[in-house]
């Protein structure tokens, strides 16, 4: 009887000890459309883009997002819009430029967190989250996840997923 109560305070100790991990998934922005009489600076996504955005979705539907961000350029809306859609949520539009913003945004969400982001601003916000190792992203790569669990020290997976059009 002893081993059993043991046991069960052991177990109760270990379940109130262990705080709630949140976790961060990070992506690029889908492709974007190449159509000269879009606007260079801002493009919408292009069919492909369009395409993996909602197989992007597909991928998160049960990762209970919680927050979702986005740049102010469109294509990291879009991307970001089938998640948040399908999560019930809003995208929070945080500036390219402003990653300390984001970051103090992403601080205080609770729950699990989806980033659209660009080749150029994905690579600093996991070196500021704590990831060691540099992150690289070839202009043409559309289909990094990178999923970071917040832990001492944080882990990160690197996965691949499909959804554009051939």
């Amino acid at each position: 009887m002893q081993r059993i109560l043991f046991f069960a305070l052991f177990s109760f100790a270990l379940v109130q000890g262990h705080e709630a991990q949140s976790t961060i998934y990070l992506v690029r922005h889908a492709e974007k459309a190449q159509d000269a009489s879009q606007n260079a600076k801002d493009p919408a996504l292009s069919e492909a883009g369009r395409a993996r955005a909602e197989a992007l979705a597909a991928v998160l539907k049960d990762a209970k997002i919680q927050s979702v961000y986005a740049t102010e350029f469109q294509r990291t809306q879009q991307t970001a819009g089938p998640v948040a859609r399908l999560a019930g949520r809003e995208v929070s539009i945080v500036p390219a430029a402003e990653t300390p913003t984001l970051l103090a945004k992403m601080k205080i969400a609770d729950g699990n967190i989806l980033v659209v982001g660009h080749s150029n601003t994905l690579p600093e916000i996991i070196k500021l989250l704590g990831v060691r190792d540099p992150i690289t992203l070839e202009e043409t790569e559309y289909d990094n996840l990178f999923v970071l669990s917040c832990g001492s020290p944080p882990e990160l997976l690197r996965l691949h997923y499909a959804g554009g059009v051939r």
